[in-house]
């Protein structure tokens, strides 16, 4: 029986992967390689280290928060040691297919230093899942508050979010009995958000740090269409980069390209621009990200010194 769950999850891999891939193929086919070469050919030394600085900056708030959360879930993460791993996890999302593998490790890893494996992965899940809920929440801001290609579909799209924030409420609520594994599920998580996100110690940091990533993810986004050319102004632009941003949330893509690049490339497009000026914004921005995870390189080769081969 453990035999079909692996096939399964090997199967999903590639089809993520494969997803990826065909999505490249179609930009390239509908857009040619130009955007892509010239969007490389225009990045600029300072547009490096200003990428470097910002993502340090997202770096450390993604583990302050990582921090706060795995406190209250009542497993130990010192800020520097969640700085360290959060590095390498951001350098392994940069370039490992799916753009996830980094946060696994960095859970796994940081579960078996803690002896708690459970507890470390939950608090990983949850502190992401926060930072999620925080990016759409600006995301609803500002597409209603910017014209943009969805701005129509926007009264059901909050309308949605709505709903399945109030259905959580209410499951949470209702806490169902028994010993089911569903039941145990639902109690568990409704325990890790009480401690590890909604505590008061807890919540308002997670909120700031969520926040702060955020604006940081945009002000990159933002370098990356400055770099890459487009003279769009600000309230055209940042609802554009938030729409991309979202794209990246889906995990058919190799090395962080392929769904931000065609979600770029539409919105682009339907907001008069040009579809090759989106392609290279998100090209740019992938190149930006990819320079700003190189500190996380460093760490992954000091600890392949350190620890024996086959141990990480």
């Amino acid at each position: 029986m453990s035999r079909i769950p692996a096939a399964s999850g090997r199967l999903w891999a590639w089809a993520r992967t494969l997803g990826g891939l065909g999505l490249l193929a179609l930009l390239l086919w509908l857009v040619g390689t130009g955007p892509f070469l010239d969007g490389l050919r225009l990045i600029t030394v300072p547009a490096l280290a200003a990428a470097l600085a910002i993502g340090g900056i997202t770096t450390v708030c993604g583990a302050w928060r990582w921090s706060l959360v795995a406190r209250g879930l009542g497993v130990r993460l010192p800020l520097r040691t969640a700085v360290v791993h959060c590095y390498r996890a951001v350098f392994l999302n940069a370039t490992l297919p799916g753009g996830i593998l980094g946060d696994v490790h960095r859970a796994v890893r940081h579960g078996r230093s803690a002896g708690d494996l459970g507890r470390s992965v939950r608090a990983v899940l949850w502190e992401r899942t926060a930072g999620q809920v925080v990016l759409a929440v600006v995301a609803v801001v500002v597409l209603a508050a910017f014209p943009s290609p969805v701005r129509p579909y926007l009264p059901v799209v909050t309308l949605t979010l709505a709903g399945v924030g109030l259905g959580a409420a209410l499951l949470a609520r209702m806490r169902p009995a028994g010993q089911s594994r569903w039941a145990r599920g639902v109690r568990v998580a409704v325990a890790d958000i009480r401690a590890g996100l909604l505590a008061r110690r807890t919540w308002i940091g997670v909120l700031l740090a969520s926040t702060l990533a955020v604006a940081g993810h945009l002000a990159t986004f933002v370098l990356a269409a400055r770099t890459a050319g487009s003279t769009a102004p600000l309230s055209l632009l940042l609802p554009l980069t938030l729409l991309a941003l979202l794209a990246m949330a889906v995990p058919a893509n190799i090395a962080g390209f392929g769904p931000r690049e065609g979600v770029a490339a539409w919105a682009f497009g339907a907001a008069g621009l040009s579809a090759a000026e989106g392609v290279s914004t998100a090209i740019v921005y992938g190149a930006l990200v990819l320079v700003a995870s190189l500190p996380g390189a460093a760490v992954l080769a000091a600890c392949r010194v350190r620890v024996p081969a086959g141990t990480l």
